[in-house]
């Protein structure tokens, strides 16, 4: 039984970093699409998000069968509970690739950004790269040393953010209100998908460490 239900938390976590992967390569190609207007790419990651969507249901499925198995350790609830946790923010992460890659073929075969700002957002999916693989390896080998590395990524996206609500809110504007909204959307979801990068990172802090989750703010 022991052997079969550390299995199980084995199986949990594969899936989540594999989940983890498929999150990353949904934003890449989500910026990519944004930046080209390419409304092939933009399809392929809307039709891709339903398999996130599928895994991340599994892992859940699979955690609520551990709990049935017996009666797990406090270390092994605190892993189970937070593997649940992790799964919803990967999901609402692969939902913000959707969205980018949404607003791309709304406005396809026009640019959804306007062309002085294809470099920002072109750091912003970078940085979208970065924080998720990183992520990855945090929750693949327990490295926690690495939520430092994430927390600044973190900050980074934060400060573009508000680079860019403060470059549409300037009089020099010239791309009108709609351009502005597309711009604040955007830049947006790039900023929730970091902020969920933290939140998994947190989690697994306090799977590992036993420390409390500290929350973070995602609205």
């Amino acid at each position: 039984m022991a052997d079969s239900y550390q299995d199980k938390l084995d199986e949990v976590n594969a899936d989540l970093v594999a989940i983890t992967r498929f999150v990353g390569s949904a934003m890449n190609q989500a910026t990519q699409s944004l930046l080209d207007a390419d409304l092939t790419i933009a399809e392929k990651v809307i039709e891709s998000d339903a398999r996130i969507d599928t895994l991340c249901s599994s892992v859940e499925e699979r955690c609520f069968d551990i709990i049935s198995l017996g009666h797990p350790t406090e270390a092994d609830l605190r892993l189970v509970i937070g593997a649940l946790r992790i799964a919803t923010s990967l999901e609402r992460m692969g939902d913000l690739a959707e969205h980018i890659a949404k607003q791309a073929r709304m406005r396809y075969p026009k640019p959804s950004v306007p062309q002085e700002l294809r470099a920002t957002f072109a750091i912003m999916g970078g940085v979208a790269e970065a924080i998720v693989s990183k992520t990855g390896s945090v929750i693949a080998n327990r490295d926690v040393s690495l939520a430092t590395d994430i927390a600044h990524h973190d900050a980074e996206m934060d400060n573009l953010h508000r680079e860019l609500f403060t470059i549409v809110l300037s009089p020099t504007w010239k791309h009108g209100v709609e351009a502005a909204i597309d711009v604040t959307l955007l830049s947006r979801y790039y900023e929730r998908y970091a902020d969920h990068a933290v939140s998994v990172t947190r989690r697994v802090v306090n799977v590992v460490t036993g420390e409390p989750y500290v929350a973070v703010d995602i609205t």
